[in-house]
């Protein structure tokens, strides 16, 4: 049977170049496919733009909706040896402060021993348990001993695995004597500890402490003290050394003892004053993502469409989104002597969008009318203000069942759709192209065989003649 290695061979048609001009035009068919998975594939990448703008904003905007900002103030102290900070709720003001005394943790340490790691009990007792009892405390600590932790070692050991704001160490004295050292974590008179140990008198005549008479085993080697320090002439002691709410809101330091120390607490509007420029910041911000995912460059007749125009041109989810949150602010449900941001000194661009903050109004505004400002902002935090009523819609916004995510679990569906209408063309380009291939086969082959036997009939009829 005549066969033929490659088509057009045997027929001398171009059999080969018809072939692969067939199979361009037939994957012709899955460009319109190509071009609307890439449109898909943009407006997908486009919304994920999109939401992560909006939730820049969302996060600007729960900073501001903090009543607390409002309320700020800074400290100042006339000295290192006293620190000072505030916080909400600080009144402005001018303290004098004397500290008489430092608030100290008690320390208790043994006799010394010639040996860290020898056992101080002759007693042999599985139910040996030492008690520390600090009145501050609910329950007294209470950790059980073998035979083997009555050394100085073992029992320094057992009460820092306890951890339980008591601390132990040996020491090694000048007389080359072993010392250990039983203190509170914490400073206080209420932290002064009593020591026993149960079921074992002889360790407890080593290291047992009653703080009511200060006897025992143990020596008091540094006493607890409570701080003691006056605020305007006004008494005050203090378990710690770090003094809160004495004046309220105000938090002192305690470092060393000071004479007529000075305090000032001043009001400050920086905290809120840089979290509405965050706010605004990201709201322009976010602007800026929305034009660029919807612009538009006009064209001239009978040119090339413009590649250059937004992906969500014409969109209508990013319209919603804008004028949503653009609505709110205006209000005039918070109780506030303001109504709009216009009167705290943040403008609005009516062609932009965008907002611009006249920093001497919004200065003013926050310095002589705070309350009105975190009302018109804040409001009651749940149902009014500015940024409480955007964070409820931004919210909604990037919500699983909101516009965003609705939108692009519609993108999704419909690129699943064209990944399957595409796999079908695909699949039906490669069978008629393997029909094509499979008749052209047979023609050049039926074509070559006609040749043959033409030439055979022509060498007949020739020799024939002949």
């Amino acid at each position: 049977m005549a066969s033929v290695s490659s088509l057009g061979i045997g027929s001398n048609l171009p059999l080969d170049t018809l072939l692969t001009n067939l199979t361009t035009a037939e994957k012709g068919r899955l460009t319109p496919i190509s071009a609307q998975q890439s449109s898909y594939s943009a407006k997908l990448t486009a919304y994920g733009t999109l939401k992560s703008a909006i939730e820049k904003f969302q996060t600007a905007n729960t900073a501001l909706n903090d009543a607390t900002l409002f309320k700020s103030s800074t400290a100042a102290s006339s000295t290192t040896d006293l620190g000072v900070t505030t916080s909400a709720g600080a009144a402005a003001g001018k303290y004098t402060i004397n500290v008489s005394q430092l608030a100290q943790a008690q320390s208790l340490a043994t006799a010394g021993k010639t040996s860290a790691t020898d056992k101080q009990s002759n007693v042999s007792s599985t139910d040996r348990v030492l008690v520390i009892n600090q009145p501050g405390r609910e329950k007294p600590l209470e950790i059980k001993l073998s035979d083997d932790q009555t050394s100085l070692n073992g029992i320094r050991d057992a009460i820092n695995t306890a951890d339980s704001g008591v601390s132990a160490s040996v020491i090694k004295n000048k007389s080359g004597e072993f010392q250990l050292v039983i203190s509170s974590a914490e400073t206080g008179s209420d932290k002064e500890m009593t020591i026993s140990v149960t079921g074992d008198s002889d360790l407890n005549a080593q290291i047992g402490y009653d703080s009511a008479s200060a006897t025992g085993g143990l020596k008091e080697t540094i006493p607890a003290k409570n701080a003691l320090l006056t605020i305007n002439n006004i008494e005050v002691e203090s378990g710690s050394n770090t003094v809160k709410d004495t004046p309220e809101g105000v938090t002192l330091t305690l470092s060393k003892e000071v004479t007529n120390a000075t305090v000032t607490v001043t009001k400050s509007n920086d905290k809120a004053t840089s979290a509405i420029k965050s706010w605004v910041d990201a709201y322009n911000s976010m602007l800026d993502t929305f034009s660029s995912l919807t612009q538009y460059k006009e064209v001239d007749a009978g040119a090339d469409q413009n590649d250059s125009n937004g992906v969500l041109l014409g969109d209508s989810n990013i319209r919603t989104i804008q004028s949503g949150i653009r609505s709110q602010f205006t209000t005039n449900t918070t109780g506030s002597t303001f109504s709009t941001l216009s009167q705290i000194g943040i403008t609005q661009d009516s062609k932009t969008g965008k907002l611009t903050i006249d920093n001497d109004k919004l200065g003013n505004a926050l310095t002589k009318n705070s309350v009105a400002t975190q009302q018109l902002l804040v409001g009651d935090g749940k149902t009014t203000g500015v940024t409480t009523t955007t964070a409820k819609l931004v919210k909604g916004y990037l919500a699983t069942d909101g516009i965003i995510d609705s939108a692009t679990d519609s993108i999704n569906t419909t690129l699943k759709s064209l990944t399957k209408q595409y796999l079908a063309v695909s699949s039906s380009i490669d069978d008629t192209i393997a029909r094509y291939k499979a008749q052209f086969t047979q023609l050049d082959t039926m074509m070559s065989k006609l040749n043959n036997t033409s030439n055979y009939l022509t060498q007949q009829f020739t020799s024939s003649s002949s």
